[in-house]
């Protein structure tokens, strides 16, 4: 019998947990606004303080938390908002970084690790704690103390690795996204060590972001956080096996020496683009992607790979394959069994 589709896009969005639809569904019928000062309000208020509390706790926070609309929204602020004497991004950064702030970039090396910081003294430096194409992991400890040199502040874009790594402890800033973890979409958070090295201004989340508050949405992202369990050592293990699997019918590896969250695994297949891949996949009812998701519909080759110095042509054959708390051993067999057979049919293609 044939598998349900098989879903390898965790890196994108993943499923809503139960608990987490529970939590919006008690925070639906909270309908007065957080901010409004009679009775009913102030219980709205008290729920949406106790959601903050619990996911500052869940996600090992002892700083400030403002919630957000997710990530992109909280990496906007505190681009566009710290206190800073200048900004520089790292070269591999997401989308939602570059859209705000392209210039000064931080190289990385060919395994895409930042090596070295410019000089920009007083800056925020812009430095993701996993990259969401490659999963590739950046030393925290040496970024903290280069940025630390310079007396800089450091902005952790940590949407793929809150609540499943701990978070970067040297970070100034940190952005955080509910829907990769299980939680609902339209919301995340600003982690923030200190506020005063944020401009405030106005309005609610204690003049930081001015809005009505998601009271629903942050109770769901808080029982998400709560809800998840132990289960990285089971992706780490369907990731080695998967990518032996590969490596031995000629694919590549992605950072396969640097390292790399369990979840996110990004892979090439020698003389085929990433575009037939995908439709392939998905017709034999696998979904994955190429890249992050905001910018999959490009036709450019991914600027993390090209940062990393690979070619353009071998950039543009390489697909994303990320895991879940649902991903299974045979629905990698399966993803194993028609990688395999699109492999040996370029083979037969080129010979």
């Amino acid at each position: 019998m044939p598998l349900a589709r098989i879903y390898l896009d965790h890196a994108a969005t993943t499923p809503l947990l139960p608990q987490a639809r529970d939590a919006m569904a008690d925070g639906l019928a909270r309908w007065a606004n957080p901010s409004s000062p009679h009775a009913e309000g102030r219980a709205a208020r008290a729920a949406l303080e106790d959601a903050r509390a619990r996911t500052a706790a869940a996600l090992g926070w002892d700083g400030e938390l403002i919630f957000t609309s997710g990530a992109s929204e909280a990496l906007a602020i505190a681009l566009l908002r710290a206190k800073a004497a200048d900004v520089a991004v790292s070269a591999i950064e997401h989308d939602a970084v570059r859209r705000v702030a392209a210039e000064p970039v931080v190289p990385v090396g060919g395994d895409g690790i930042v090596q070295a910081l410019p000089d920009a003294p007083g800056a925020l430096f812009a430095i993701q704690h996993a990259n969401n194409e490659t999963g590739i992991l950046q030393p925290e400890d040496r970024v903290a103390g280069m940025v630390r040199a310079q007396g800089g502040l450091w902005l952790a874009d940590c949407a793929q690795t809150a609540g499943k790594l701990p978070l970067p402890a040297g970070a100034d800033f940190i952005a955080v996204s509910a829907h990769k973890l299980g939680g609902p979409p339209g919301i995340g958070a600003l982690l923030v060590r200190d506020l005063a090295t944020l401009d405030a201004p106005g309005g609610q989340e204690k003049g930081y972001r001015p809005g009505t508050e998601n009271l629903p949405a942050a109770l769901g992202f808080a029982a998400a956080l709560e809800a998840r369990r132990e289960w990285l050592g089971r992706a780490a293990e369907l990731r080695e096996h998967l990518e032996k699997a590969l490596t031995a019918a000629g694919g590549v590896v992605v950072g396969a020496g640097s390292p790399r969250i369990p979840t996110i695994g990004a892979y090439r297949m020698p003389g085929v683009p990433a575009a037939p891949q995908l439709i392939r996949f998905d017709l034999a009812g696998i979904a994955v992607s190429a890249g992050s998701a905001c910018s999959s519909g490009s036709v450019k080759p991914s600027h993390v790979l090209m940062a990393m110095g690979w070619p353009e042509e071998e950039a543009r054959e390489v697909i994303r394959v990320s895991f879940g708390p649902s991903t299974t051993r045979a629905e990698i067999y399966e993803f194993i069994r028609v990688w395999t057979a699109m492999a040996a049919d370029a083979g037969k293609r080129a010979a």
